[in-house]
């Protein structure tokens, strides 16, 4: 019990912990994605229009985020790349989407906008595709 007290992380624990983040936010946003891909042409002209790239463009950016990014970052692959288009994702969703309602509409959004920070910032960890390709 001491043991499980005591502050401090051994190499094991920092590298599932880095695998069960990376899992854990792919399976929270991978349906969305989906959902987004499968009823694309009835969603293309109510979408947000980001940044006035149309509402078409801007869709299909939020399914490559939403869903091909979740599931490389699932695998651990290119983790720290497809981190970038997630994070905007989720400051988008909670800023522009959600009026930068943190509390309310918007918690998911941040829930997620905070993983991803912190997934960016501990990287893919040793039980990913990056680690198996680019090992020293």
């Amino acid at each position: 019990m001491k043991q499980f007290l005591k502050p401090g992380y051994t190499l094991w624990t920092m590298n599932s912990a880095c695998l069960w983040l990376r899992l854990g936010l792919g399976v929270a946003m991978i349906p969305h994605g989906y959902e987004k891909l499968m009823h694309f042409n009835e969603q293309q002209a109510d979408f947000l229009n980001l940044f006035g790239l149309g509402s078409t463009i801007s869709l299909a950016l939020a399914i490559g985020a939403e869903f091909f990014c979740s599931m490389l970052l699932m695998l651990g692959l290119l983790t720290r790349l497809i981190l970038i288009p997630l994070i905007i994702t989720a400051l988008v969703i909670v800023f522009m989407a959600h009026g930068g309602d943190i509390v309310g509409d918007g918690s998911a959004g941040f829930l997620l906008l905070v993983g991803y920070i912190t997934s960016l910032l501990l990287g893919a960890g040793d039980y990913s595709l990056d680690a198996y390709i680019f090992k020293p």
